[in-house]
Formats: C-alpha cells, sequence, structure tokens
C-alpha cells in the first residue's frame, strides 16, 4: 500500500529533529541540489519538518547561504531533467491486439503511439520550465518579447533625432536645375 503523504505520526516512531546541525543541513542542501522538493525531504524519516528547516534558514546564515546556493543548483538539475523526459520513449508495445502476448502472429510486434505519455511528458516538461525560471529567473527565466507580439512583448523604444539643417531641406520645395528660387516659369 502507497505511504499517504499526510499520513500521520504512529507512536513508537522517532520525533522529527529539531536542532540545527550541519550534517542535516548538507543533507536538505543535496538533495535539493539534486532536484528533490524540501516537501519531500521534510516527509522523510529523520528529517526535519518544513516549519523547523524555515526557522534555521531565519537563524542560520551559512545555511541561508548555502540554501541559496542549492536552489540556484536545483534549477539547474531541473533542466537536465527536461532533456531527459523530452529524449524518452513515448511509444508502447500492444502484443494483446493481435492474440499472441509476443508478436502479431507473423514475428512482428505493433508498436504504436502513446498520446497519454507524450501529453504527461509534456506536462511535466513545463512544470520544471516554471520551476526553473522561478528559481532561476535571470537563466531560466522568459525574456521579454521586445517588439513581438507574443506574451511578454515590450515596446521597443525608437529614438529620432532630426537637426534644423534637416527640417530646413524638407521643408523647401526643391528646384530643378536650371530654375531660380522665386522667379516664375
Amino acid at each position: 500500500m502507497a505511504k499517504s503523504l499526510r499520513e500521520p505520526y504512529k507512536e513508537g516512531r522517532m520525533a522529527r529533529p529539531t536542532k540545527f546541525t550541519l550534517v542535516l543541513a548538507d543533507q536538505i542542501c543535496e538533495r535539493l541540489a539534486d532536484g528533490e522538493s524540501l516537501r519531500s525531504i521534510c516527509l522523510g524519516d529523520k528529517m526535519p519538518g518544513k516549519a523547523t528547516v524555515f526557522r534555521w534558514l531565519r537563524s542560520h546564515e551559512k545555511f541561508r547561504d548555502q540554501y541559496v546556493r542549492a536552489r540556484e543548483a536545483q534549477a539547474d538539475a531541473l533542466f537536465d531533467e527536461i532533456l531527459d523526459i523530452a529524449d524518452e520513449d513515448c511509444t508502447m508495445v500492444r502484443a494483446d491486439k493481435h492474440g499472441s502476448r509476443d508478436d502479431d502472429g507473423e514475428g512482428n510486434t505493433e508498436v504504436v503511439f502513446d498520446n497519454v505519455a507524450v501529453q504527461r511528458n509534456r506536462l511535466r516538461i513545463d512544470a520544471r520550465k516554471w520551476m526553473a525560471g522561478k528559481l532561476r529567473p535571470k537563466v531560466y527565466g522568459d525574456k521579454p518579447d521586445e517588439g513581438g507580439e507574443g506574451e511578454n512583448a515590450q515596446p521597443v523604444p525608437v529614438k529620432i533625432e532630426v537637426t534644423v539643417k534637416d527640417a530646413r531641406k524638407h521643408a523647401e520645395p526643391e528646384h530643378s536645375a536650371g530654375s531660380v528660387p522665386g522667379a516664375a516659369s
């Protein structure tokens, strides 16, 4: 049976640590840097609760700095996972369709495209892209779409300079080669 994420504590279970130690801080930061969420880390046995970790972050500057670096590394790990997910094979073998467990009766196995797997992978990629963009916005965040029509479109500043000489040139009509200004034709 799967363990519930909100399973109550049972008697005889060891209490969560609340005293700050460098060993626990290192374990938390290492697991964060590997891409694991703080929530899942804190659900583990012998790990502090999230509230305890946040309290440690407020009171231990060295841990806070280490935590920030671990979160930046977590964004890199999530980005790496995106490539792995994108490269996953989204096909499945459908052997039962033809009555044979291994093939279609002629020694050929039918491989079909799995649309559900593609949609799930797209969701997994989008979630990781969003998270990486929040953790390291300068590296993985959305860039402004200058002059485009996209969601992040930004106006493109245009600077126009006109000199007096240019203004006069455009205000006076051009003369033909043999004409004199002000003379009747």
